[in-house]
């Protein structure tokens, strides 16, 4: 893009192309003309083409990056606060910090009935860390992948819950924890639950186990779709709009505006997403504590 005008349908394959890097294999091909050797190499993606050849054998830099960066963030910023916290009335960030954690605290007491000092912070880490994740929509578009392009990286994004590897990454680990508590707490329990539920009679195991196994697999795919789909639909939306205004001086005023507006619009999904994350979290960890 660095070289020439792009044209609509380029600009938005450019910004959801995410910085790839990865094994490309023997004689493939690259975007320059060049031809990988009999060994395969590892290197960038340099388009959409060579990230698919890479295949299982790649990760999304940026994503990576941005994650690991923002949980950084989260980590200081609570640090920070929690040096700063004394008796007397909060201001400022200690105010804020303090609310949050507060209202998190509260929603684990009303959702969760087991007895387990890993929920709540548990569920803290989830809601701060997607917020901040989700907040990375409301960035400038164009600014960062810019920057990023003066110093020679073909893309970047830096929406991480855009791509369904991060969500379904995180779900994935909700799920472990899930299986984790339900056989430490139910033990043998567990077992009867998916082969005798909601039929109590031998011959239906068969049919209870199916619908068990595809009623347990689902709760992470939803978890992590979910969110994936609510922010690249959103990121989709700003992309366009961002694209209205190579249309013409015509469309500079409207462009604008149907920015602010979504802009605005996001200051409730961005928060909503990871309350709704986090309370899912929460309520299948519940689930996995309960007993029967």
């Amino acid at each position: 893009m660095a070289g020439s005008t792009p044209t609509v349908s380029e600009y938005i394959t450019h910004h959801l192309t995410n910085l790839t890097f990865g094994k490309l294999p023997g004689g493939f091909e690259r975007a320059d003309g060049t031809f990988i050797g009999a060994d395969g190499a590892w290197v960038f993606a340099h388009d959409g083409a060579e990230a698919s050849a890479m295949g299982f054998n790649a990760i999304h830099v940026d994503s990576m990056l941005w994650s690991i960066g923002l949980g950084l963030v989260f980590c200081w910023i609570f640090r920070s606060v929690a040096k700063k916290a004394q008796s007397g009335v909060p201001s400022g960030m200690v105010n804020a910090v303090e609310m949050i954690v507060q209202f998190v605290d509260n929603t684990v007491r009303d959702t969760f009935h087991g007895k387990n000092k890993l929920i709540a912070p548990l569920a803290l880490t989830v809601f701060v860390w997607v917020f901040l994740l989700n907040l990375m929509d409301l960035v400038p578009i164009d600014l960062f992948p810019k920057l990023f392009e003066l110093a020679g990286v073909h893309f970047m994004k830096i929406v991480p819950s855009t791509d369904p590897n991060i969500t379904l990454g995180m779900a994935v680990g909700v799920f472990i924890l899930m299986l984790y508590y339900s056989i430490k707490v139910k033990g043998f329990g567990f077992v009867k639950e998916l082969t005798m539920t909601p039929f109590n009679h031998w011959a239906f195991i068969p049919v209870n186990l199916f619908m068990e196994i595809v009623g347990l697999l689902a709760k992470p795919f939803s978890l992590g779709l979910r969110l994936f789909g609510n922010l690249y639909a959103g990121e989709m939306i700003f992309i366009l709009i961002a694209a209205l205004f190579s249309a013409g001086a015509l469309w500079m005023v409207p462009a604008g505006l149907l920015q602010v507006a979504w802009g605005i619009f996001h200051l409730l999904v961005i928060p909503l997403q990871a309350f709704i994350f986090m309370v899912l979290t929460v309520v299948y960890l519940s689930m996995a504590h309960e007993d029967h």
